[in-house]
């Protein structure tokens, strides 16, 4: 039985072998490359747009509470 343990052993090991061997090379699927690439360039953009975040504070002050928009306020 012994012996049979050990048979098995490497017999496991070349299965899962030959399944990773097929998932890693099959046909990816999803997204294309003129997908992706649109997908970079419009990310790429939107990042290189001036962003306003604290429009209407000095510089250090918090906002208070009276200042919020009605529905952040809820």
């Amino acid at each position: 039985m012994a012996a049979l343990a050990w048979l098995l052993i490497p017999f496991a090991a070349a299965v899962g072998a030959a399944v990773w061997a097929v998932w890693v090379s099959r046909k990816p699927s999803g997204f294309g490359d003129a997908e992706g690439v649109a997908g970079y360039e419009a990310f790429r953009a939107a990042m290189e747009r001036p962003h306003d975040h604290g429009r209407g504070r000095q510089e250090g002050q918090e906002a208070d509470a009276d200042s919020r928009p009605a529905a952040a306020a809820q």
